[in-house]
């Protein structure tokens, strides 16, 4: 994959730690993995962020559903430690009307579950930072405005402290990876406010929580709540909005991972587009 997102102009790439719809993982070639981090230094790679299958879901209402969302984290964090200073991005689940405290309590229970025993083996947290999308407020999502962000990050840090166990610097363990589509589907006004909008993402979350983005054209209204991406700058956020996002100077340091909809050559003609809108 650092191959592939090479060749299309990237510098850092996302990929799913197993189907998006769920399942065993393949195994881990060691070789390959020795491989790849050669490769990733000597072309400057970035971060690479993993994302869970969609499938997982920490706060659903079957106890099935909650195991299998526990296993395959703790699975994926175990896995992620042979690529060290990672990114682990995942959907923080969905109520399914059970109401959005008793969602965010599951959740972050199953964090500090996974996070205690990996401490109690390694004597240390994960060095893969696990990271909330925000996320477009259909259905019963959780994570669907910055409130719910912090809170879920806010309770599992109670439940660690409760432990006995020492937080590392905010971001460095559990951070926040911004969705430009979701956040705008979710009612964050970014062409017009993105200012004010990463002003409240500061005062509600903190800028230092903030550890990548997502850069998504959404097909939708501010407001819509419906998660649909489009190609950058072919949507309703636009190519000006766009261009003040990759400088804004909270910003232009992040990592941005594309999810819109491209075939390959589509990505290599994206990223070289968002290229010329970058001015530093």
């Amino acid at each position: 994959m650092a191959q592939t997102a090479v060749s299309i102009g990237a510098n850092v790439f996302q990929f799913f730690t197993r189907n998006p719809r769920g399942g065993a993982a393949k195994p881990i070639d060691l070789a390959d993995v020795e491989a790849f981090k050669t490769y990733a230094a000597e072309n400057s790679i970035g971060p690479i962020l993993a994302h869970a299958p969609y499938t997982l879901n920490a706060a659903g209402a079957e106890k099935r559903v909650r195991d299998f969302a526990e296993m395959t984290m703790e699975d994926d964090l175990i896995r992620l430690e042979l690529t060290p200073g990672a990114l682990y991005n995942f959907h923080p689940g969905s109520h399914v009307g059970q109401g959005a405290e008793v969602g965010i309590e599951l959740v972050s229970s199953m964090l500090a579950r996974i996070l205690v025993r990996w401490h109690e083996k390694n004597s240390s947290f994960p060095s893969t930072s696990i990271l909330f999308e925000s996320m477009a407020g259909k259905g019963s999502e959780l994570g669907r405005d910055f409130k719910e962000l912090r809170c879920l990050i806010d309770k599992t840090d109670e439940k660690l402290s409760a432990s006995g166990l020492v937080l590392p610097p905010p971001g460095k363990l559990l951070g926040v990876c911004l969705d430009t589509c979701h956040i705008w589907d979710g009612g964050y006004d970014i062409v017009s406010s993105l200012d004010s909008t990463i002003e409240e993402f500061d005062s509600t979350v903190g800028l230092a929580r903030l550890r990548a983005v997502h850069v998504n054209d959404s097909m939708n209204l501010l407001g819509a709540h419906k998660d649909r991406h489009e190609k950058i700058g072919r949507g309703k956020i636009g190519v000006d909005a766009f261009a003040r996002i990759f400088n804004h100077p909270h910003l232009k340091g992040l990592p941005f991972y594309l999810e819109t909809p491209c075939d390959l050559q589509g990505y290599k003609e994206e990223i070289a587009f968002i290229k010329t809108l970058r001015t530093v």
